[in-house]
């Protein structure tokens, strides 16, 4: 897999939460760190995402934003 964005995160899907048109997927990166992203429910079935599979969590923003209490 070749791609331009630098920030990918390989790890294993723990969960797959499909909506009516969108699905929430959760990916394990680290012990106890979890990333979740919306796609469609095209994309998963396209993709044969399912709990316990390898995936990658490839993260692509012009933006980061920081915050404190």
């Amino acid at each position: 897999m070749k791609i331009s964005a630098r920030n990918t995160l390989k790890g294993k899907v723990v969960s797959v939460e499909k909506g009516a048109t969108t699905a929430h997927v959760k990916i394990e990166v680290a012990d106890g760190t979890v990333i979740t992203a919306s796609i469609t429910n095209e994309s998963v079935d396209s993709l044969g995402l399912a709990v316990g599979g390898q995936a990658y969590a490839v993260v692509k923003a012009s933006d980061v934003m920081v915050a404190v209490d």
